[in-house]
């Protein structure tokens, strides 16, 4: 009876082979999954960073697809790599700072990027146009935006005031090295630049109007 016990006690050879081959087919699952992922996220960074870096900036009007003349700003001042200042979008609980657009941290792989040809928020007419990665990992900053709609305000805290922005117009375009913004070039605009949600060969433009200047 004791031998009877002890064989009972080893168990089955053939639950034993089962629950290593259960343990090693999630293993396996897990190794390439992570594997996948980590592709797919070069794939997506990949074509971020060719979008934002190498992209043509150009705004036409809502009216007709004519190139306005551009809003001049004189820059100057010492170059910091401090923020100067917040932009703060309420509905996804948002807040990040951006720089000068002439500092070297004014980079889409460290922060939210002011892009070159836009102004700061003080410029009558002027349009700031912040870009910003989608996706996974820590600079995912605009990750959340695809949850915006028209009405949905966005403020911009700039030099003591808060620049108070309504959004008016969400679109789409391929990537294909030239972006049209579609404005109202009689209005202060804020325009935001992200990858769209799920798809990295798309980007999405949201266009904000000025509504209102605090403080």
């Amino acid at each position: 009876m004791e031998k009877e016990l002890n064989i009972r006690k080893k168990g089955s050879p053939s639950v034993t082979a089962f629950i290593g081959a259960v343990i090693t087919l999630i293993g396996g699952f897990f190794l390439s999954y992570n594997y996948i992922q980590a592709k797919t996220v070069y794939a997506y960074d990949y074509m971020s960073n060719v979008f934002y870096n190498g992209t043509e900036i150009v705004e036409v009007t809502e009216e007709e697809a004519t190139t306005p003349p551009i809003v001049e700003e004189e820059l100057t001042g010492e170059v910091t790599n401090e923020y100067i200042g917040y932009l703060t979008i309420p509905k996804i609980n948002f807040m990040k700072g951006f720089l000068d657009k002439r500092s070297t941290e004014n980079d889409v792989e460290k922060n939210i990027l002011v892009v070159n040809g836009s102004n700061y928020p003080d410029v009558e007419r002027g349009n700031l146009i912040i870009a910003g990665h989608s996706g996974t990992g820590w600079k995912a900053f605009f990750n959340e935006l695809y949850q915006l709609g028209a009405g949905d305000e966005a403020y911009v805290d700039y030099k003591g005031k808060r620049y108070v922005y309504s959004i008016v117009n969400i679109y789409t375009q391929p990537k294909t090295g030239k972006l049209a913004i579609y404005r109202n070039y009689d209005v202060n605009t804020l325009t935001l630049i992200t990858c769209t949600n799920n798809d990295s060969t798309t980007q999405t433009i949201y266009i904000a109007e000025l509504v209102r200047i605090e403080g």
